[in-house]
């Protein structure tokens, strides 16, 4: 069996303040392959972005342990790429320079990366954009030169955190769309985060539930939808895309919390 990209076994985080300590996420254990492509969902508050910043090594584990392909997190060679809420490109760089930052950063500013920009701004309709500055565009195509800045590291994992929350309807429909191609496109194993439970399903291979804080996974929910050539757009027409919908809802309504 092919060892796990991610691997969570009983992990907790508790945030600690000069006051009290409070409970974010308790005995969380999950483990995401090669590819795949996980959702989580759950009440605000309950730990979701907490999970991601655990992943990416922002924040150390209270207990338990994370691994990256079978090693510690702390000696895994893995590249992760964390796409934010915000798009958080910088006004005063052009859109060009904002996407070789990272390059930059990481010293990995050569050919071979620069290549996989060029190739992307004309995959996704930015390349006549690529001296514009951010406030020249629209939310949807900054989310989509975001994305891009992040891809051209070329990550094994991908974290996503709402990145589609700021847009409209339409464009969060498209924006989604064309992110779901690149990772099948590109084969890059991904969880997402998200408040939106069709967004969710319409993306994931897998959602998983999480509690109103400290957060515990309630449920896991694999996705299988009856529908060729699936995209996150297609998704929502597949015939059981409704019955999972109202799956999740379920498996969170006992939270009184809001969720859309």
């Amino acid at each position: 069996m092919e060892t796990p990209v991610l691997e969570f076994s009983d992990v907790n985080y508790i945030y600690h303040t000069i006051s009290c300590e409070t409970d974010a996420l308790k005995d969380i254990s999950f483990k995401l392959d090669r590819n795949e492509f996980i959702s989580f969902v759950g009440p605000s508050g309950c730990g979701k972005t907490t999970l991601l910043n655990l992943i990416a090594g922002l924040i150390p584990v209270s207990s338990g342990t994370i691994k990256l392909t079978g090693k510690e997190l702390s000696g895994s060679s893995l590249n992760i790429g964390y796409m934010l809420q915000k798009d958080h490109l910088l006004e005063w760089r052009s859109i060009y320079k904002n996407l070789t930052l990272g390059l930059e950063i990481q010293g990995k500013k050569d050919a071979e990366h620069l290549a996989i920009i060029d190739d992307l701004l004309k995959t996704y309709g930015l390349d006549e954009f690529r001296n514009a500055f951010p406030r020249q565009l629209s939310g949807g195509m900054r989310q989509r030169a975001a994305l891009i800045r992040t891809l051209a590291l070329s990550p094994d994992i991908l974290l996503l955190d709402e990145p589609f929350s700021a847009l409209d309807y339409q464009t969060r429909l498209n924006v989604s769309d064309d992110i779901g191609s690149i990772i099948k496109e590109k084969e890059i194993s991904t969880i997402l985060v998200t408040h939106d439970l069709s967004e969710a399903i319409s993306m994931a291979d897998r959602v998983i539930v999480l509690s109103k804080r400290p957060g515990t996974i309630k449920e896991e929910i694999p996705i299988r939808l009856s529908i060729e050539k699936r995209t996150p757009k297609t998704s929502r027409n597949a015939p059981e895309f409704n019955t999972y919908y109202n799956q999740i809802w379920e498996a969170i309504h006992d939270e009184n919390q809001d969720i859309t």
